[in-house]
Parts: structure tokens; sequence; C-alpha cells
């Protein structure tokens, strides 16, 4: 008599992959994934890089398996588009805080600020502001803005890789901003708004895109918030592969493939991409983990077992 299917052996057989969505105004994060979550009756599920509630666009969740590729996710380029208000310094660093100051905007002209806005390019240095999700001894930077505290944060590197100027107004301007993970745009608007002398904070936010992920493969919230089943989430999901976009793939043969899903390094021919992380995949094409690739050598670093292959010699 067959086993019955254990917790694991049922993680195993789901399917697996990431969700773009584009999260709409005044919804937090954890709101999107729980509402994925009812849809998909209860899979793992985490996001890549949480947006502040009153922003918008995309926002990629990742579903069983692939939830252990956050690392990943993470490192992904980013784009967003921000409308800036000039004039106004705000505690959360957006125009949904409390007003500290309010200071005369100078006369700006678009070359004059794009000039300005080009010393933000390249690795710059930035204090994460309190409203957000930085942990400090334990707690949430915002959960202790929230009560009314503050605390002393270090400075991080982060690299801002263009920004460009969109549209410029009498108090406003939109910029379109390419950076790392880990980069604040509302901490980048409010230090350009330093830079000029007349503070600044950002007034609408959209992320356009999160690596491969855009707002054209995204589903919309609204949408997601009339779906009564699971159907058309899963017919939108992307494989997990996709959340290393730009590495090196690296494919093993039916016995490396076995070697490296029991967890041992695998020998392969040298490759000009050089040592680093890689999408491995086995025999049958699929996509099994990433490994790190030092040399002729690749370890498994982090292993997938969703959507397994078919045995190559059915049962009798």
């Amino acid at each position: 008599m067959p086993r019955p299917a254990s917790a694991s052996d049922r993680q195993r057989a789901s399917p697996s992959g990431v969700l773009p969505v584009d999260k709409g105004a005044g919804v937090t994060s954890f709101q999107v994934v729980a509402r994925v979550r009812r849809l998909l009756g209860g899979p793992k599920l985490g996001h890549g890089g949480t947006l502040d509630p009153d922003a918008t666009g995309v926002l990629p969740l990742l579903v069983g398996e692939a939830t252990k590729l956050m690392p990943y996710l993470a490192d992904l380029e980013k784009e967003y588009v921000a409308a800036v208000r000039l004039g106004v310094v705000t505690d959360t660093q957006d125009l949904s805080g409390a007003v500290l100051q309010t200071r005369p905007v100078p006369d700006l002209s678009a070359g004059a600020l794009q000039a300005v806005l080009a010393r933000f390019v390249g690795e710059i240095e930035q204090v994460p502001p309190m409203y957000s999700a930085v942990h400090h001894e334990g707690k949430r930077l915002y959960a202790i803005a929230r009560e009314g505290g503050t605390v002393e944060r270090a400075a991080r590197r982060v690299r801002v890789h263009a920004i460009a100027l969109e549209s410029l107004a009498a108090d406003e301007f939109t910029m379109r901003v390419r950076c790392g993970g880990g980069t604040y745009v509302r901490t980048l608007a409010a230090d350009v708004g330093e830079a000029l002398g007349c503070g600044a904070a950002i007034a609408r936010l959209t992320r356009t895109r999160v690596g491969p992920y855009d707002l054209a493969s995204a589903v919309p919230w609204d949408e997601l918030q009339a779906l009564r089943d699971a159907g058309p989430v899963w017919g939108r999901l992307q494989g997990p592969d996709s959340a290393l976009a730009g590495r090196p793939a690296v494919r093993l043969d039916a016995g490396q493939h076995r070697v490296f899903t029991h967890g041992q390094p695998v020998t392969v021919p040298a490759a000009p991409d050089g040592d680093g992380v890689v999408r491995v995949y086995g025999g049958d094409g699929r996509f099994v983990g990433v490994g790190l690739r030092c040399g002729a050598t690749v370890r498994p670093e982090r292993l997938l077992h969703a959507d397994p292959a078919r045995p190559s010699v059915l049962p009798v």
C-alpha cells in the first residue's frame, strides 16, 4: 500500500517560481503576499524587496521552492520613476509623513538639476531612513520611529547606475533611477534636496522593473483582488531560474546531476564566464539549483526540488 504523501512530498510536487505583481497604492507588501497565499492555497511565499505602502509597481513574489532564491533576487538591478516635491522636508522622506520644514525653491534649469543628479550616480553612501525595514537590536527601524524614537544609523554604500531627469516644473521634478539592491529612492530624493538647499520629498514612486520583471509582465493588484481561483496566477508564474537573470548557466550530465543533487561538488569544463554564482541545470534541462563555480569545480549553494523530472525509464 503506498505511503501517504508527506508535506515535503507535496512541496516538491507543487509548482514553484516567481510571480511579478504590480502593487497598488495604499497596500503593504505583506498584504499582497497574504492575498496571493490565500489564492494559491497556502504555499511558501516571500517577496523580493519591500515597497512602501504609498509606492506602486513591481513586487516579485517567490512561490514554493523559489523562496530559497531570495538572496539572489535582492541583488537584481531595480528601476524607479519618482516624482520629487521640492521645498519640503518630512520625517518619512515622502509626502505621507509629517512636515518638518518648508523652504523656498530656487529657480532651476534642467541642466543645473541634471548636474546635481549626476553627483549621485556611482557608489554613494546613504543613511537608511528611520521609516525603513532595517533592523536595529532586533527591532525594525519603522517600529522605533512610530513610537517616536530615533537611533543612530551607519551609512551604507549603495550603487546608483543612472539617473535621468524626465520632467521639471516649478516645485517638482520627475527622475528615472536605475540602482542596485539596498538603495532607498526616498533617501536619494531627500539628499538631492539637501544638495539643492531647499529640501525634497517623494510625491509619487513607482518601481518599473526588478531584474527581468517589469510592469508589462506583472499581475495588476486590482486583477488579483478580483480573482476567485488560482488558475490565472499559476499561468503567470515565471520559472525559478528567472531570479538569477544574467548569471551564467552550467548543464550537467546524468551522473553529475546525481552527484550535485546529493550535495557534492562536480567537475565541469572551464568556461569564459569566470568564477561565481551559476544557474545549474540537470541532464533533462530542468533547473536544479544554484552553484558556486571556482575554476572547473561547481559546488551546490541552493538546491531546488520542485517539479521533479520524470524517471528516464518508466516502471512496468
